[in-house]
């Protein structure tokens, strides 16, 4: 029993230590540039994020942190200071009052704090696309076009599926009924359209990959689409807080316009330059100033893996070790409880076992509105996933003891409480250790969603290389997240030989 004492208490010192850390690095004045997560929005904030060290601002750029919702959650909630949208964006989902002018955007955005910068100098409108070939061959020339062709397959994207400005209002808009209807990535659809397996997907008009892949973008001839001007969305007393963002405000009014933007878009999209490096030459070009030293041109694999294991690494650490020592802390006295009051154990293990079905994304967004975005709401997901393991194992360990060895501690005169601490927990030490080392590897895995929602970690370039399609980005990020897994597996064989007692170890 002792063992299992010292284990809780260094998971909780290592949880409180951890998050103290986290909350102590969090807490440093810093403008937090957020991004969605597709390309030119990743460079748009990286312009902004440029632009505000240059006028002496502390800035971070939080990449990808999700879709819309995800991202004005957080301006509105102070997670994030500032981040590029587009004007018919906030006015069908952010705001939901179907305009797109900028005065009433402005009043709208007031009520909450928020405040919209002038346009940044280009309209990135959403449109429908299909390959030449096909729109040649059935005369494709507008999206009224479509509903002629039902037997045309179709991919969209997560965000437009759902959206009022998407797809179920332009299909009712065009009374389109396509027989097969698909979500895809942004990215993927065009690898999608390209190799065949869909006709029609949705496209940004600033997209590199339109005038690359020759796509022919169809003609909203119903208008259905409103305005997207590019413009920022900012915390209302940031120009208090950081006087210097008003200049970078002023920068880049009306400074971007739309071939400048998808120039941008295929440096990065298409030939694999750093957002960085396109950032800082777009200011150097339009001497607006910024940063020096920005890498330029792609890396190799070993030499990405490397600087992502230093820049990332202590993150997805600290959210696997502390979520594990919270699952750890909880999990086991719970496991307890449901051996000793039964009834009690039939609700701790149906609870458990419904919030391991919750899918992994849904879960951690769910802690958003309660705790806004970065490692806490991801600690609570990753807290909650490795609690059925622990939970499960801990009843399942107990529950296993054989009944004679129960009867020979009661026949000793062992009360129910040493009983438990010198005979029970001992003998069901190794199901529980098991339960814990499956948790912490789950939690590995797990851990990566959590960039997302703006927590760091290996997710970072895995969800940069899904945006850009590049399986070697995807890579920098997924490789030292399986050899940490590796890692975590073997550091519990000598904790086994500390917490299970010699004679119930497995022979090595």
């Amino acid at each position: 029993m002792r063992h299992w004492l010292r284990l809780c208490a260094v998971a909780m010192l290592a949880m409180l230590t951890l998050t103290w850390s986290a909350r102590a690095s969090a807490s440093d004045p810093k403008l937090r540039v957020g991004s969605k997560r597709f390309v030119e929005s990743y460079i748009l904030a990286e312009i902004v994020a440029q632009l505000a060290r240059a006028e002496g601002v502390q800035a971070d750029h939080d990449q990808g942190l999700g879709g819309t919702a995800v991202l004005f959650r957080a301006v509105e909630t102070g997670s994030v200071d500032v981040y590029p949208e587009y004007t018919g964006t906030l006015a069908e989902v952010a705001l939901k009052n179907g305009s797109a002018d900028l005065g009433k955007l402005r009043a709208a955005l007031l009520e909450k704090n928020l405040a919209v910068s002038e346009p940044l100098g280009f309209e990135n409108t959403y449109a429908l696309a299909v390959r030449r070939d096909v729109a040649t061959t059935l005369g494709l020339s507008k999206i009224s076009d479509l509903v002629a062709h039902p037997e045309l397959r179709v991919a969209m994207s997560h965000e437009f599926m759902g959206r009022r400005d998407g797809w179920p209002g332009l299909s009712e808009r065009y009374g389109l009924h396509p027989t097969t209807v698909q979500a895809f990535d942004h990215a993927l659809a065009y690898e999608a359209l390209k190799s065949g397996q869909a006709d029609v997907i949705d496209v940004y008009t600033t997209d590199a990959k339109i005038a690359r892949f020759d796509l022919v973008v169809l003609a909203d001839d119903r208008r259905f689409f409103p305005p997207y001007e590019a413009v920022l969305v900012y915390r209302a007393d940031l120009l208090k807080r950081a006087p210097g963002f008003a200049k970078v405000l002023e920068k880049l009014r009306g400074r971007i316009d739309a071939a400048s933007m998808q120039r941008m878009n295929a440096l990065a999209d298409l030939d694999g330059v750093p957002f960085a490096k396109v950032a800082s030459d777009f200011l150097a070009g339009a001497g607006a100033g910024a940063g020096a030293g920005v890498a330029s041109g792609r890396i190799g694999l070993v030499e990405g893996t490397l600087d992502v294991v230093k820049r990332h690494g202590p993150r997805h650490l600290m959210l696997v070790l502390v979520s594990l020592a919270m699952s750890i802390v909880v999990g086991v006295p719970l496991g307890v409880l449901a051996y000793v009051r039964r009834r009690i154990g039939v609700a701790v293990l149906g609870i458990a076992g419904i919030v391991q079905t919750i899918p992994a994304l849904a879960l951690f967004c769910f802690f958003i509105p309660l705790f806004g975005i970065g490692p806490v709401p991801a600690l609570a997901a990753l807290f909650l996933y490795g609690l059925l393991p622990i939970v499960r194992n801990t009843h399942a360990g107990l529950v296993s003891i054989p009944n004679d060895l129960r009867e020979a501690a009661v026949a000793i005169g062992l009360s129910p409480v040493e009983r438990l601490r010198h005979v029970e927990l001992p003998l069901a030490s190794r199901t529980i250790l098991a339960g814990i080392k499956t948790s912490a590897v789950v939690a590995v895995g797990s851990a990566t969603i959590a960039a997302f929602i703006g927590a760091g970690g290996f997710g970072e370039p895995i969800s940069t290389g899904l945006s850009l399609n590049d399986v070697t980005t995807i890579l920098e990020g997924a490789i030292p997240a399986a050899l940490l897994a590796l890692l975590v597996e073997a550091a519990f064989v000598p904790l086994e030989r500390v917490i299970i007692p010699r004679g119930l170890r497995e022979p090595r």
